[in-house]
């Protein structure tokens, strides 16, 4: 289960848009990141964070986009619950052999 949220979704929203803002225009572009998460009360490493995967999604940086990272998690998640249904069938067969195998009374 992931963690609880520390900041709204819409002051994320706006950090993020606020900051990739500041960063196109080469006046504002230094120290942007810590200025507007200041002004915001954000720590500025999340803001970075948020500003980076913006840029990465948008195609502006390369990187794994969000929609492939969920994506990649449901697929790994599958591939786990598959791993353990092949294992339990394993399990399940081999005692069903040897039962078989065993001598009747």
């Amino acid at each position: 289960m992931p963690a609880p949220k520390k900041y709204p979704d819409e002051l994320r929203e706006r950090a993020t848009r606020l900051a990739v803002e500041a960063r196109r225009d080469p006046a504002s572009a230094v120290g942007a990141i810590r200025r507007i998460a200041d002004q915001l009360g954000i720590h500025p490493e999340a803001l970075r964070v948020w500003v980076k995967q913006a840029e990465t999604d948008a195609g502006d940086r390369p990187g794994t986009t969000s929609s492939d990272s969920e994506r990649l998690a449901a697929l790994e998640r599958e591939n786990r619950e598959l791993r353990r249904a092949n294992q339990i069938l394993k399990s399940a067969a081999t005692f069903f052999a040897a039962e078989l195998d065993r001598p009747s009374r």
